[in-house]
């Protein structure tokens, strides 16, 4: 898109503090972009005026669900990218999201450089790749829960013998989930491991 040219956004969240806080970074960071405010799925569809060029949607409405406004958007603007924000990033919600065809899913806490480069992205036709998505699901489905604790003591760099006394396990006990853990994610070390399930979004 020129640089002059205006670019339209559509911003659906019902909670106005955190509309206004978004916008403003998006102001800042997309200094060209006209941005239209709704507090529902229904408002933006009531005062529907010019195309947006995407649409930034609250998984958490009243009403009509950010899921089901993400399926009306789809149909309503087919080359308008949908991204989803969303105060608590749950793993199963963002793999639903991105198999429904939802551009980026992106939480409220990101920095703001990170929310215009995603912005920015999904313009460019920029997605997570199926494979990705289902890559989340596929691993979501492999891990108990005992797995996910190991898994974010993991990610706190902490020794087998420290998780053990952490999660009142055995030292042999958690080794095992280790190398599940390894064997889930086709990696060889711990900290791939960790990478890996960061990329996924299993875990901050």
């Amino acid at each position: 898109m020129h640089a002059s040219s205006p670019l339209h956004l559509l911003l659906i969240d019902d909670h106005s503090l955190l509309r206004a806080g978004l916008r403003l970074v998006l102001e800042q960071g997309l200094p060209h972009a006209m941005i239209r405010e709704a507090g529902s799925i229904a408002q933006a569809i009531a005062e529907d005026q010019v195309r947006p060029h995407a649409v930034l949607l609250d998984i958490e409405m009243p009403g009509l669900s950010g899921m089901e406004g993400l399926a009306v958007f789809r149909r309503r603007w087919p080359g308008a990218p949908v991204i989803i924000l969303t105060s608590h990033d749950d793993v199963g919600t963002r793999a639903e999201a991105l198999a429904k065809g939802a551009a980026a899913f992106l939480s409220k806490a990101e920095p703001t450089d990170r929310i215009v480069a995603t912005v920015e992205g999904a313009l460019r036709g920029e997605t997570i790749p199926g494979e990705t998505v289902q890559s989340v699901a596929r691993t979501q489905a492999q891990l108990t829960p005992r797995q996910y604790e190991v898994l974010d003591q993991l990610s706190r760099g902490y020794s087998n013998k420290v998780i053990g006394r952490h999660l009142n396990l055995s030292e042999n006990t958690v080794r095992v989930h280790v190398q599940a853990l390894l064997a889930a994610f086709d990696v060889a070390s711990r900290a791939e491991a960790v990478a890996v399930a960061r990329d996924r979004g299993l875990i901050r």
